[in-house]
């Protein structure tokens, strides 16, 4: 019989993927569990997709092994027009520092995916701790960004998993449509896994440093594209506030945060005109709603802070009716800067 070896890189991939498919198992059990009720105390569960029918979704990579494929990722999501959200590791901020840079630089997110992916479901709540801090530190020291999200290596929570990293400042991000691509899964298996399971709010998830999935995403995003879904980050997606999160995962908006996007859609209407003169485009009105909606100005370009800033100014001000969003412009609207 022929001996087989593998490189120590084949080794942990192998490891990572015995480990993540038990994980998932384990993942959607727990989540069938709750759907049911069968279980006397409800356990906590991150956000595995939004309740939101604007068609919006995020595409997610866990980035944790080697970076041959990077290139290629970024040229093809550019190619269509889809912003990303990229969980990393520290471990890989080490080894591939320029890799976490260019994604970043091309107006990506960059998420926590841990230090040294260790299994955090039953970890020590101090060592948690410090490896979350870790990875948060290199990331913030290539992106000047300190990160917002969190996707726990391979899949797995407890409620004291939750708890801590909720306490940390970090929403905990899961998926509800698996490529399946870390499994081996063939392009074809990729492409019908995504398409079957994506509906509006729904996270997607691949995987870096894998062939397949560099095969199969120009497809998957085209067809995505031409549904009517609009790419964006899981910070784009997701509710900052005032939402609960049901027993299979899924993100709700409470009566608070929706009202308050009505508001803001209502006085955004009411500056339609200089809009249009100012040449603000759609994905900049959607930048600085987020800003808006996270009170920090500073995340959007110089020439959007003063018409963000004349939003909430007049937040207070407005009365939500039928006709709230009817692009009439106030009478003490100002003009927005070129």
């Amino acid at each position: 019989m022929r001996a087989v070896t593998f490189t120590k890189g084949q080794i942990k991939r192998l490891a990572v993927i015995a480990a993540a498919v038990v994980a998932t198992a384990a993942v959607g059990i727990t989540v069938a569990v709750n759907s049911v009720g069968t279980k006397a105390q409800q356990r906590l569960v991150p956000i595995y997709s939004v309740d939101r029918n604007d068609n919006k979704i995020a595409v997610t990579f866990d980035v944790a092994w080697e970076n041959s494929n990077t290139a290629e990722l970024l040229s093809i999501l550019d190619e269509y027009d889809a912003k990303a959200t990229f969980f990393v590791t520290g471990d890989f901020c080490d080894r591939h520092p320029k890799d976490v840079e260019r994604f970043y630089a091309a107006g990506h997110e960059i998420g926590n995916h841990s230090d040294a992916h260790p299994h955090v479901a039953e970890i020590a709540v101090n060592d948690l701790i410090n490896d979350t801090r870790e990875c948060s530190r290199k990331i913030k020291m290539l992106t000047g960004e300190e990160p917002t999200l969190y996707r726990a290596p391979y899949g797995e929570y407890s409620d004291n998993m939750l708890t801590t990293i909720d306490g940390m400042g970090l929403k905990t991000i899961q998926w509800d449509a698996d490529s399946i691509d870390w499994d081996g899964a063939s392009v074809e298996d990729i492409e019908k896994r995504i398409i079957k399971n994506t509906k509006s709010g729904s996270i997607l998830l691949f995987h870096n440093d894998l062939e397949n999935t560099t095969m199969a995403l120009p497809a998957i995003l085209k067809q995505l594209k031409q549904s009517g879904y609009e790419f964006v980050t899981v910070s784009e997606l997701i509710y900052p506030d005032n939402y609960t999160i049901d027993p299979n995962g899924v993100q709700k908006a409470t009566k608070a945060s929706i009202f308050e996007d009505e508001k803001i859609e209502a006085v955004i209407a009411q500056y339609s005109n200089q809009i249009e003169a100012a040449g603000i485009t759609d994905e900049e009105i959607a930048q600085a709603v987020s800003a808006i909606k996270s009170g920090d100005l500073s995340k959007i370009p110089e020439r959007l802070r003063p018409f963000a800033q004349q939003v909430i100014n007049n937040l207070d001000n407005v009365e939500i009716n039928p006709d709230s969003s009817n692009g009439n412009n106030s009478d003490n609207s100002e003009p927005i800067k070129k």
